[in-house]
């Protein structure tokens, strides 16, 4: 895999393009913090080079993520680290938020995943991992908040082997646990690594050690935990695979630091992996053929789109991962689903909610397209060529409401809203044929609270959920015939989506195995690929 693909060009060599996944409190958005913070995008954690409420964490901007203190929109934060140049893409933690997470993961090349110390492996992390698995993303572990009590490091080591199904190797060792925790020896690099308690900005001292059998180790580290240290690790060479750069880009093994984000300690380490070890921009899937990062024309597609991301503009902007090519501010792109040319003069660059125009991008990294609606989901921006990219995907939601405007004469803005909000991938929207109203579907059941109270601030339109009869929504295809004798049959259960595809809307299991029964030619399915 590694050496039969031609040489990417100097700028496309140096991304990195990732996610971090992690269970909701592993400390994602402290890790992300530091990272900006070592990147040289902030000066202090919580704090980027901007005015504004100083102490406020810069990746979660909506309202609503400041009062949970919860990731909820996906954001994309671009910044230099040594030689490289980091993409990094902010990932909802919350489960709720699980198909947003989905479509980022299509438009990374590796993640790093973060699990707490104490907890391991919890159901969302295992959840998002399962993504990452299908798309055989590299991942990097990071074991956070090893300065609270946490489970022994073999324990934790073996869990992940067990849950995951994945070879762990490591990269580092903790050295003491708790109040004790004072560092990690460097397995990758044979040096020790002290944590500084006092200053929780400061980057950790290195020590440049020759091998574990130093005498020099004696001066920073305490008897019992050295000796301790010397046995695991000896244990741990014995026991667990060594770091091999193929299996962990083929997705089979992942290597683990131990630290403490809120600690900065243990994080220049793991950006220094994702550097030195983490995949270039790796080729993307197109129907009609792979896409490989090296190519001239500019192509790329989006995987999110945002709405009302400056409340004053009623603006939208569409996150595009470019898969090849040198885009340059004010080129004409194709937009390959309408077929009509589209000049991006004011692409954006995200550092965290500031955006700064983008002058020029390269293949891996992310840009934000301002627009009005003419970008969606899966949309494909090429140079010419007629591309539709494939694997990004729209699921069936969990959970459906009735929805009605406080105020019944605003009936026609709360349609407007909701058809924002669907076209931004944050809920599926369906127009009952029979009767007047809409149904919306989601995922996870924070999402009707977050979709309130954003249709209130941001539309200024108190909006009211109802429960609905229905449970469940399918999308149907089939031989056009056969779909109207079904939609005649069943009028009462029929709605369209947003892009005016046809559901059938179901209350039991019952409903689909009798559609299926009685209509062997319809196909039912959960999920649509969001291409076009």
């Amino acid at each position: 895999m590694l050496d039969n693909r031609p040489t990417l060009p100097p700028e496309i060599a140096r991304r990195r393009t990732f996610a971090i996944i992690s269970h909701p409190d592993a400390g994602k958005t402290t890790l992300t913090e530091k990272f900006l913070l070592f990147g040289g995008a902030i000066q202090m954690a919580g704090q980027v080079r901007a005015k504004g409420e100083a102490r406020r964490t810069r990746s979660d901007f909506m309202k609503m993520e400041q009062e949970r203190g919860i990731s909820v929109s996906a954001s994309a934060m671009s910044f230099d680290y040594r030689d490289y140049r980091f993409n990094l893409v902010d990932t909802p933690g919350h489960s709720d938020f699980s198909e947003d997470t989905y479509r980022t993961l299509t438009a990374v090349d590796a993640a790093i995943m973060v699990i707490d110390g104490a907890k391991g492996v919890e159901s969302q992390t295992q959840k998002l991992f399962e993504v990452c698995r299908l798309r055989d993303l590299p991942i990097l572990t990071f074991c956070n908040k090893m300065d609270r009590e946490s489970r022994d490091t073999f324990d934790i080591i073996d869990e992940i082997q067990q849950n995951l199904a994945i070879d762990v190797t490591p990269a580092s060792w903790p050295i003491g646990m708790g109040r004790d925790f004072i560092g990690a020896y460097d397995l990758l690099h044979d040096q020790l690594e002290i944590m500084d308690r006092a200053d929780r900005n400061r980057v950790a001292e290195s020590v440049k050690i020759e091998g574990l059998d130093d005498p020099k180790l004696a001066d920073h580290i305490p008897a019992d935990l050295l000796a301790k240290l010397r046995e695991e690790v000896e244990m741990a060479r014995e026991l667990l695979p060594a770091f091999d750069r193929a299996s962990f880009l083929n997705g089979s093994m992942t290597p683990i630091w131990f630290g403490s984000a809120i600690n900065s300690f243990g994080v220049k380490e793991l950006m220094d992996g994702m550097g030195e070890y983490g995949p270039t921009p790796q080729p993307q899937k197109a129907a009609e053929r792979h896409i490989s990062a090296d190519e001239g024309p500019v192509t790329g597609f989006v995987f999110k789109v945002q709405a009302n991301m400056d409340p004053k503009h009623r603006d939208r902007v569409a996150f595009v991962r470019l898969a090849s090519g040198h885009f340059e501010r004010g080129m004409k792109l194709l937009h390959v689903r309408s077929k009509k040319p589209m000049a991006v003069s004011n692409p954006v660059l995200f550092l965290a909610a500031d955006r700064e125009l983008a002058e020029e991008a390269w293949a891996g990294d992310i840009i934000g397209i301002p627009n009005h609606g003419q970008l969606r989901i899966g949309d494909a921006l090429t140079e010419g060529e007629a591309l539709h990219f494939t694997g990004i995907p729209s699921f069936a939601p969990e959970l459906l409401q009735g929805v009605r405007a406080g105020d019944p004469m605003k009936a026609k803005h709360l349609e407007k809203a909701l058809m924002q909000f669907a076209e931004e991938g944050a809920a599926k929207v369906f127009k009952p044929m029979i009767g007047s109203g809409f149904i919306v579907g989601v995922v996870g059941a924070l999402q009707f609270e977050v979709l309130a109270s954003r249709i209130e601030q941001e539309y200024s339109l108190p909006v009211r959920f109802e429960p609905s009869q229905f449970t469940s929504a399918r999308w149907v295809s089939g031989p056009k015939a056969e779909v109207e004798r079904f939609v005649n049959v069943n009028k009462g259960h029929i709605a369209t989506d947003n892009d005016g595809d046809m559901v059938y809307l179901t209350r039991l299991k019952w409903d689909i195995d009798r559609v299926e029964r009685d209509y062997p030619d319809l196909r039912l399915t959960a999920t649509k690929e969001m291409m076009v």
